[in-house]
């Protein structure tokens, strides 16, 4: 699984980073920077929780990744 942001989509609340501050960070706009990495067995509950939570719908799960 990889976590990706629908930039069309995204305004920069920063929920994510604040849900999910092992994968997600902010610049200093507040828009998120994602580590591209895929993301570990043990943090998927919280990599969906970012994204379920985010206000504009901009954080994507890729599950074949």
């Amino acid at each position: 699984m990889k976590i990706a942001v629908n930039w069309i989509e995204c305004k920069g609340h920063g929920l994510c980073a604040e849900l999910f501050p092992e994968r997600i960070s902010l610049d200093e706009w507040g828009y998120p920077i994602i580590d591209p990495a895929p993301i570990p067995h043990h943090l998927e509950a919280h990599a969906r929780r970012a994204a379920d939570a985010c206000p504009t719908l901009a954080v994507i799960l890729n599950k074949d990744a």
